[in-house]
């Protein structure tokens, strides 16, 4: 895919995908292969039978796999969501030190403040001259984003 986008392009050929989607599909089944729904206890109960951690794990991959898969058909859509957890990170860092918010009004800064810093990573731009025109009255503001 990055050589893809490397050259230009702004999707993969349909063999790569059908490769990609089959392979993707191979190791679902054998996830659910290796974890069967379990077996019941000696009284029947209603219901559907539970799966366990990895089967239910396995059934979402498969339910659910053309949102995992779009990647491959969509490259604006990223791979991983490593933009998001780390997007996340700085708040449950804050809440692991202190505990919590001592007020609604600071968790509301706080996550200002950083949504703002994140903002301006994700454009590229500098964070201290982001944050140094914060200070002198003239916050940086990136530009707008393009419509899907």
């Amino acid at each position: 895919m990055d050589r893809a986008k490397e050259q230009g392009r702004d999707h993969l050929g349909a063999a790569t995908v059908k490769s990609i989607e089959w392979w993707y599909e191979h190791l679902v089944r054998m996830g659910m292969r290796a974890n069967p729904p379990r077996a019941l206890a000696q009284t029947p109960r209603r219901g559907r039978k539970k799966k366990g951690k990895a089967g239910s794990l396995v059934g979402r991959l498969w339910e659910n796999r053309a949102h995992v898969l779009r990647f491959v058909h969509d490259f604006r859509v990223p791979f991983d969501n490593n933009l998001a957890e780390r997007d996340l990170r700085m708040m449950k860092v804050q809440q692991k030190i202190s505990g919590t918010f001592r007020s609604w009004e600071g968790a509301e800064a706080f996550a200002t403040v950083c949504s703002y810093i994140s903002t301006i990573r994700k454009h590229g731009m500098n964070v201290m001259e982001a944050i140094a025109s914060v200070f002198a009255g003239q916050p940086l503001l990136p530009a707008a984003p393009l419509s899907c």
